[in-house]
């Protein structure tokens, strides 16, 4: 049981993380305006789905994607007659290997947005690169941001 969404999702992406994946919101509803829908969050794996091209014009060959159809799955919903949220565990397997580290992993690096004002104050303040980055890990020691 947890007491929002927002701690649903913040326990999903820990856990995600201390297994070595990275948890993304695939669908969600929030507006429960109309008739007949209810609130939930469905979490999946990163690397689930296909790829899909956005351009049908212009295919590479040469390039890769991390997609591999990954089927883990997880759904969060409110309590029937009661507050509070549960997590369903729908699908709980991984047809991959899981990141011994996320370090300079794209969507866990990202910066919050207190830490793109700090860094653009530190630039116009004319502090090195990597003066930033021992700041910015000194603030969030668990940060997996580099220096790129």
């Amino acid at each position: 049981m947890f007491d929002s969404r927002e701690n649903v999702l913040q326990w999903a992406l820990s856990v995600a993380h201390e297994n070595g994946f990275v948890a993304v919101i695939i669908r969600s509803n929030t507006n429960t305006g109309s008739r007949g829908r209810t609130l939930f969050v469905l979490i999946d794996c990163e690397r689930s789905g296909e790829y899909r091209c956005r351009k049908k014009e212009f295919v590479r060959r040469d390039t890769g994607t991390r997609k591999c159809g990954c089927p883990f799955k997880l759904c969060g919903k409110p309590v029937v007659g009661g507050q509070g949220w549960m997590v369903k565990l729908m699908c709980c397997i991984h047809n991959h290997e899981l990141a011994k580290s996320l370090v300079g992993h794209p969507y866990v690096g990202r910066l919050t947005k207190a830490e793109k004002t700090l860094i653009a104050d530190m630039t116009k303040s004319m502090v090195k690169p990597r003066n930033i980055l021992l700041t910015l890990k000194g603030h969030n020691a668990n940060s997996c941001t580099t220096i790129k």
